[in-house]
């Protein structure tokens, strides 16, 4: 369990808090590039990290995101007019371009200069895999751009959602770490679920709800194995890799594409649940692609027209008690992604962890909490720039092995759990 002020650090990442500014020491995703599909486009309201903001994609194809609200009289800058190359508030007509800088304020002479002493916040914005992400840190502390695999294979090989969390980023993350739940809240789906289904490793899954974790460091975060029992007194590794501050990877099933998530906190009592799969060699087949469109895997339905889930807390998640008597889902909510939303929503808005009592499947969360705690506190104590950030960090990569008891899958599985283009997952 943690601390009452532990639990605060960990789960605060407002302006000016400890775990914020861990936060904004990353490169954030926060829209789908299709939510900014053409230039001059309509803006989209973005709100990270306690930050209320603005995003839109001018008549050059500069990106912009800047403070929501207008310099003058503080107008929200999402009713504005995206047109030659700036944000325009419909209020007075004060025009604002990516940078966030004031160009034009027409009841003032242009000679006057009175539109070069405004300037918003704003943050850099750039695209990368289907994927608009934000750096909101210091300048100078800039990391290199986000290298994970998935942003580097051709756009027809990942498919990306995002879906709204109606808790904190942290108790969305510690399940994303979390593979000792699968063997029960997943197991009507690994059989059924067109992006589970099939693969050999499900059966050990269904086998042995008794995993043994052993977590390892990297340098990036950790490494967090579960291994069960497999045939001829082998085991089945199912290697989970963390990356500071909310990257997480689903280890491979069979021939599937790779999963996996980041949990980007809104506020505190609310995060965006970013979910990808990709395939490293090949394109995605049709019928995956239509099953994520559909809401399988990792993958949810919406409300129409948002990003919030259909099934949600204000209808119970659409439970079907039926369906969890008769064993066709363990919980009776359906989907994999909202089987997880629900239970971690449940917890309520900020899970009290001073309540909790943790045991041995739990060794990954709680070493990712204090490498998180440390991290935060060597920032703000000392100014130590966090691990996660550099590229060879995010070259990573999920596996699932079997490997005979005498072999550490540290040592054993190293090669499969780094990425290499071209490369195919590692998978059982």
């Amino acid at each position: 369990m943690l601390k009452k002020e532990q639990n605060e650090l960990v789960t605060q990442t407002g302006p000016g808090t400890p775990m914020g500014d861990l936060f904004r020491s990353y490169w954030q995703p926060i829209l789908i590039s299709s939510e900014l599909p053409e230039n001059d486009c309509p803006p989209v309201r973005v709100k990270v990290l306690s930050e209320r903001l603005v995003a839109f994609r001018d008549s050059e194809g500069k990106l912009g995101l800047i403070d929501e609200f207008c310099a003058h009289r503080g107008v929200s800058l999402w009713f504005g007019r995206n047109e030659e190359c700036g944000l325009r508030c419909p209020y007075h007509g004060w025009k604002f371009d990516t940078t966030g800088q004031c160009v034009e304020v027409p009841s003032e002479p242009a000679e006057s200069g009175y539109a070069a002493k405004i300037k918003l916040k704003s943050y850099p914005l750039i695209e990368k895999g289907g994927i608009l992400w934000t750096y909101m840190g210091p300048a100078e502390s800039q990391p290199t751009l986000p290298e994970w695999e998935f942003t580097n294979v051709p756009l027809e090989n990942i498919f990306v959602s995002k879906r709204l969390q109606e808790n904190n980023w942290l108790q969305a993350m510690e399940g994303g770490i979390d593979s000792s739940h699968v063997s029960f809240l997943h197991r009507g789906d690994l059989n059924n679920d067109p992006l589970f289904k099939g693969a050999a490793g499900n059966k050990y899954n269904l086998a042995d709800s008794k995993p043994v974790f052993e977590v390892v460091e990297h340098p990036g975060g950790l490494y967090i194995g579960a291994r069960r029992n497999a045939e001829d007194g082998k085991y089945y590794w199912r290697i989970t890799p963390w990356v500071m501050p909310s990257f997480t990877m689903v280890p491979p099933r069979g021939d599937h594409p790779i999963h996996g998530h980041f949990w980007v906190p809104i506020d505190d009592e609310s995060c965006t649940a970013w979910s990808f799969d990709y395939h490293p060699v090949r394109p995605l087949h049709a019928e995956e692609r239509i099953a994520m469109q559909n809401g399988k895997g990792i993958h949810v339905k919406y409300v129409p027209g948002t990003f919030r889930p259909l099934a949600n807390k204000d209808n119970d998640y659409l439970i079907d008690r039926e369906a969890q008597k008769a064993g066709r889902t363990f919980s009776g909510v359906e989907g994999i992604g909202m089987q997880d939303a629900s239970l971690q929503e449940s917890m309520g808005p900020i899970c009290d962890r001073t309540k909790e009592n943790l045991v041995g499947t739990d060794n990954g969360i709680i070493m990712a909490r204090h490498r998180l705690m440390r991290a935060a506190k060597a920032l703000r104590e000392k100014g130590t720039l966090p691990p996660g950030r550099e590229s060879e960090h995010q070259k990573i990569r999920s596996a699932a092995v079997i490997l005979p008891p005498d072999q550490p899958y540290k040592d054993a599985a190293r090669e499969a759990l780094i990425a290499k283009p071209g490369t195919p997952q590692t998978t059982v």
